[in-house]
């Protein structure tokens, strides 16, 4: 039996679990097919496998007054780790003090205080003070310090490296199949149930009505979504918008659940997006907007028979 998923934070020993861990380093925003790669190499090594990552995320540090489309926060990103089978992960404040560091300095922290055998690090990885390390230093400094160091290459999709920022821009495109494609399993969110006017069960789809992280740069829209629901899978329609028909108010996701009943509210759900249907409209009656609505289902109800993706909320 394995032990629990460990999660590691500033000033805290390091658990048993983690002692002489074989951990990939970055900030895995998305946890995609190229930060899977990295991941396999510590869970092929034969030792504890574990990640080393960042809270916040170093460039909303260096940058606050740019907001980050975050594909991944820290629940959902943790979640994703656990799922994947590591031991568990080292999760250090990204702060003044670390952004500080020296190449030499940052991985001293990663044998003395972490306490790991070896690190795992992308062909592209920069370190340490004004990003002065690279791959070769990283070798170098581990190599002084006993440290195994294996650097991993880019995985290409077509001709383009698989990245975050290719997969923000597939969102904000509302085209989930290539967003899912990039991240080799279905994009979720994680929030919880509120309270809402309840206009839905008037209309005859009652949602669960969910705030996403301002940040997130989502398509408005209609989707096929799929959500746990007690552990249960349940396959739904959902919008994500500002309903310009009734009140073109503050972005919400608004979930109807096929064939369930029951009280959500304040419970936390994991919703995954399946697929886009349309862009999100302005209906001149309620009439058309059922209408519209019962198409929209029949559409979601075929795309989620139709889905072969990976999930990681399962």
């Amino acid at each position: 039996m394995h032990p629990p998923f460990a999660i590691c934070r500033d000033g805290e020993p390091v658990p048993e679990s983690l002692e002489g861990a074989l951990a990939a380093i970055g900030n895995f925003d998305g946890v995609h097919r190229g930060h899977q790669h990295l991941l396999k190499m510590t869970l092929d090594s034969g030792r504890p496998a574990a990640v080393v990552t960042f809270e916040p995320h170093p460039r909303t540090f260096f940058q606050p007054d740019r907001p980050l489309f975050r594909l991944t926060p820290e629940p959902v990103k943790l979640k994703i780790f656990s799922r994947l089978g590591l031991a568990g992960v080292f999760q250090r404040r990204f702060n003044g003090s670390l952004a500080a560091l020296t190449a030499a300095g940052f991985v001293d922290l990663l044998a003395h205080d972490l306490r790991l055998s070896g690190v795992v690090i992308g062909h592209d990885f920069h370190f340490g003070r004004s990003r002065e390390g690279n791959p070769a230093r990283m070798a170098e400094l581990c190599r002084e310090r006993g440290l195994d160091c294996l650097v991993a290459p880019a995985i290409v999709e077509g001709t383009e490296p698989v990245s975050s920022s290719a997969i923000r821009s597939a969102l904000e495109a509302g085209d989930i199949a290539a967003a899912n494609r990039l991240l080799g399993f279905r994009w979720f969110v994680q929030a919880e149930v509120r309270h809402g006017d309840k206009r839905g069960r008037v209309l005859g789809y009652p949602t669960a009505n969910m705030r996403l992280a301002s940040d997130c740069r989502l398509r408005h829209g209609i989707y096929a979504v799929r959500a746990s629901v007690g552990g249960r899978p349940v396959d739904g329609v959902a919008n994500f918008g500002r309903r310009p028909t009734f009140d073109n108010g503050a972005p919400l996701l608004e979930v109807h659940l096929f064939d369930f009943a029951g009280d959500l509210y304040g419970q936390t759900l994991d919703v995954e997006f399946i697929g886009w249907i349309r862009g999100e409209e302005r209906f001149d009656s309620v009439e058309a907007l059922i209408a519209q609505m019962d198409r929209d289902s029949v559409k979601a109800k075929r795309m989620l028979a139709e889905d072969k993706t990976v999930s990681m909320i399962g």
